[in-house]
């Protein structure tokens, strides 16, 4: 039963460590529009933007920063605001 109950946990365990940030738990038609999220991801300084998605709960873009540097930023699509941002 023990090696049953380790083996789930480990099955588990990546899951968790790639589960993306939880942006809001807003229903979707309570969402921005996603042409209203690229203009205020614009007005923020975010430029060249490669990918922008549904990613889970969140808005997700890949792209530049208004300093040139690469980003992955995760935006709550309710408010607009910044949940996580990975700058490099």
């Amino acid at each position: 039963m023990r090696i049953v109950l380790a083996a789930a946990i480990l099955a588990l365990a990546p899951s968790a460590a790639f589960a993306g940030p939880q942006c809001t738990a807003e229903p979707k038609d309570k969402w921005m529009s996603e042409d209203a999220m690229k203009a205020k991801v614009a007005e923020m300084g975010y430029k060249d933007i490669k990918t922008f998605k549904v990613s889970g709960p969140c808005y997700e873009i890949y792209g530049y920063t208004k300093d040139g540097k690469k980003a992955e930023v995760y935006f709550n699509p309710v408010t607009g605001e910044v949940v996580k941002a990975n700058i490099s």
